[in-house]
């Protein structure tokens, strides 16, 4: 009696995670009335980040524009091969941005935008994996004071601004980088963090 009372307990609280984690994730639908601001030039943007990454499958970019849409800032990270979840994605972003860039949490309107540029495997069709990393952007950017700008992915097809219906077939993940004119100043230098499981072993210990 007792093995099936505890047996059943763990099946419900299994479901629970399950149904927790498939609420982390924005349909395309969500994401394009989430008034997201369009990007003025996105195959730039791309190509810039592209060149100064070099991602590679399940490599994810980070970047910080300005109301110019000039990198301030941009980070790269690898994520491991887990199920896709909003809320670990959300905690890596964070991570990442507050390592390169100041919050803007005591301004009452956002400047500065955060765009998210994704490389994986497969055709450019949305998944829910790229849903997760939607609920992960938008949630990143409320918690750092940003704008929730574009996300956009990178496959052996091209890039896509998911959303918007723009994108193009160079870059891509197979594609050698293209010079870049991102900023009309230096190149800023990347910051490449480490896997996913790395950043929240780090965020537990705080």
């Amino acid at each position: 009696m007792t093995f099936g009372f505890a047996s059943s307990s763990a099946a419900s609280l299994s479901t629970s995670a399950s149904a927790a984690s498939a609420t982390r994730l924005l349909e395309p639908a969500e994401w394009a009335d989430a008034g997201i601001p369009l990007l003025r030039n996105p195959r730039e943007v791309v190509s810039g980040l592209h060149a100064r990454h070099r991602p590679r499958a399940s490599t994810a970019i980070v970047a910080v524009l300005d109301p110019e849409e000039r990198l301030l800032a941009s980070a790269s990270f690898t994520r491991r091969a887990t199920a896709a979840d909003g809320w670990m994605f959300r905690n890596a972003l964070l991570d990442q941005l507050r390592r390169v860039i100041p919050h803007d949490l005591r301004r009452r309107t956002p400047v500065r935008t955060a765009v998210l540029l994704y490389c994986r495997e497969g055709d450019a069709r949305w998944t829910e994996e790229d849903g997760a990393w939607m609920w992960g952007l938008r949630d990143a950017c409320t918690l750092h004071g940003l704008r929730c700008g574009a996300y956009i992915t990178l496959t052996q097809e091209g890039w896509q601004v998911l959303g918007e219906g723009r994108g193009g077939r160079r870059p891509n993940s197979h594609s050698t980088p293209e010079p870049f004119a991102l900023a009309e100043g230096p190149p800023v230098m990347p910051r490449t963090g480490g896997p996913v499981s790395e950043v929240l072993r780090r965020a537990a210990a705080r």
